[in-house]
């Protein structure tokens, strides 16, 4: 996807050469450099709705994809000029060409060079909104979440050659969006909004067709109310994201391009403290606070690491806690329940994570049979819980690491017992012995619809304290009978510090999480005879005889970790894992 290209119609008045260089040389550039390759399934060349030109103040019908490319400024030009690349590539080299025409995007972590957040740095300032001309000027905005699903339902169902508009028909004068900021800030808009200069040439309005595109299955989500205010909210919780801006936040910035592609806003004055005190914004309106720093010229630092963590009386989640003490990650539980929406979002607005951690589930005590008898408690953890976090994270941005389970499969013709062929991440699964196993592949389903969401399939947890009545081998080690059949299991001194180094990657998506290969219980329990007690004596017994002790069926099965190896090539085998972080640290001498 080439998204790459300067972009601000003000700066393109002032320098265009530079556009040409960065628009037309730089994809023709990267087209030459795919077309070498020859391994590119899907070119997605990213456009703008500029290409059209201006629209008509009274057309009722917007411009679709077949429109005349009628460009009125440098940017939009050099934009059309790079279509006509990316056409040429395709036809002429057979490249697999895709291309995009958009509307104006907006949200979190924008350059502030853009109007909206540009409105809102300067309102934070209590400073007046800068407006090209009278602002009757109309405009399209889309939140930037909705965009990005634009792309990916393009990039799995799009047509190679085709254009798609990705727009919307709710239009808005420039003045109206002023407007708009000045309310969500309790600002006077007689007072707050500055009429400037306009620009050169300032096209009305650009209306889009986006028919095309919503035949794909795309709609638009975020209400306008709804994605300013979390613009608002990720702004003012960030103010000095993009370090002194000051020169983007003049009614007419200048862009100075420097040699090796380092761009630097003149105009504007050097040094521009920022500090909170100055700044007059109604936080009961929007619910944000104003973190207190000041501004240098020197890029902020990002955020140091916090997690927050569900599933503090949970084996899994207490392990999580000792971990981040180790590594020296500031950390809190969680104190709400998951399924009260209200109290996670308390939690989350109180400790301000960077990423959230569920270990919090229902797995029934002494086992899983608890849940067979107790199946609306289990539903409001496991299912109704889970989704309630997953949403409340997405809703302010934060990835949810989710311990979820492999226990959804069971082995099956095409992946026989002995086999070793695994069931991958995509598997649909096929165990619904019990309820449990229900709830928790019921959840993983939905997840799937939550793209902040990383799901880590654990099986039949381990670790080296062997006192853990969780323990799968402390668990086995106390039966009177037990099966021998081989299953994927999880060794968790050795995969729960991954866990936290896939959140620092910001990996998501569902996860195999599991030692590669199996290991039987009688395998086990002979190495824990060799390791921790000679004397140690068991009796297997068949499924059908377990069937008569227990009320729901167990799950038996081989996850396939290739996945997870691929990430991690340092991840231990299980056999390898159990003896080096189990076994070995226990060995009795």
């Amino acid at each position: 996807m080439h998204f790459a290209a300067q972009t601000h119609v003000d700066n393109s008045f002032g320098n265009s050469f530079e556009f040409t260089k960065n628009n037309i040389y730089g994809t023709h550039v990267l087209l030459e450099a795919c077309k070498v390759t020859g391994q590119i399934r899907r070119f997605i060349h990213v456009s703008t709705d500029e290409v059209y030109g201006e629209t008509e103040e009274d057309a009722v019908v917007g411009n679709h994809e077949a429109s005349q490319l009628l460009p009125t400024n440098p940017y939009s030009a050099t934009k059309a000029g790079a279509e006509m690349l990316v056409m040429a590539y395709g036809r002429s080299y057979g490249l697999p060409v895709i291309t995009t025409r958009g509307n104006n995007v907006y949200g979190p972590n924008q350059f502030p060079e853009k109007l909206i957040p540009k409105f809102i740095l300067l309102a934070m300032r209590g400073q007046p909104l800068p407006i090209h001309g009278d602002g009757s000027n109309v405009r399209s905005y889309l939140y930037c979440e909705d965009v990005a699903e634009a792309f990916e339902v393009i990039l799995h169902k799009g047509e190679v050659g085709h254009v798609y508009n990705i727009g919307t028909k709710k239009e808005r004068r420039v003045i109206d969006v002023a407007k708009d900021m000045c309310k969500l800030f309790n600002m006077d808009p007689d007072s707050s909004i500055k009429f400037v200069e306009n620009r050169p040439f300032n096209d009305q309005r650009y209306f889009l067709d986006d028919e095309k595109l919503k035949s794909l299955g795309w709609s638009e989500r975020t209400i306008w109310e709804e994605g300013l205010k979390k613009t608002i909210e990720w702004y003012t919780s960030n103010p000095n994201w993009w370090g002194d801006v000051s020169g983007a936040l003049l009614p007419h910035p200048r862009m100075l391009m420097m040699p090796g592609g380092v761009d630097r806003l003149v105009d504007g004055p050097e040094n521009a403290d920022f500090d909170s005190a100055d700044v007059a914004i109604n936080t009961s309106q929007i619910g944000v606070q104003i973190p207190s720093s000041k501004a240098s010229g020197i890029a902020p630092k990002k955020p140091a690491l916090k997690f927050l963590i569900y599933g503090k009386t949970g084996w899994i989640g207490g392990l999580l806690g000792k971990l981040c003490e180790k590594q020296q990650i500031q950390y809190e539980y969680g104190k709400g329940r998951l399924e009260d929406r209200s109290q996670l979002l308390a939690d989350i607005q109180t400790i301000k994570p960077t990423h959230v951690f569920n270990a919090a589930g229902v797995t029934g005590r002494p086992n899983v049979d608890w849940c067979e008898s107790h199946k609306t408690e289990t539903i409001r953890t496991n299912v109704s819980g889970t989704l309630n976090l997953a949403d409340v994270c997405r809703e302010h941005g934060l990835l949810m690491i989710n311990f979820a389970t492999g226990c959804i499969f069971e082995y099956d013709a095409k992946h026989p017992e002995g086999s070793g062929i695994g069931f991958k991440e995509e598997d649909t699964p096929n165990f619904t012995g019990s309820f449990y196993s229900k709830t928790k592949a019921m959840v993983e389903e939905l997840l799937k619809e939550y793209d902040n969401v990383c799901t880590l399939r654990v099986r039949m947890p381990i670790s080296s304290d062997l006192n853990n009545p969780r323990n799968f081998i402390t668990k086995i080690a106390r039966y009177d009978k037990v099966v021998n059949i081989p299953n994927s299991m999880t060794i968790l001194d050795e995969l729960l510090p991954i866990s936290m180094e896939m959140a620092k990657r910001n990996l998501r998506g569902i996860w195999n999480f599991t030692n590669p290969g199996v290991v039987s219980h009688n395998e086990i329990l002979e190495m824990y005879k060799e390791y921790i007690n000679p004397e140690f004596k068991w009796v297997n017994f068949t499924l059908e005889e377990q069937a008569k002790v227990i009320v729901a069926a167990r799950s038996n099965n081989e996850l396939d970790a290739s996945k997870l190896k691929k990430e991690f090539p340092e991840l231990l085998s299980i056999k390898e894992s159990l003896i080096k972080y189990v076994f070995e640290p226990n060995k009795q001498q």
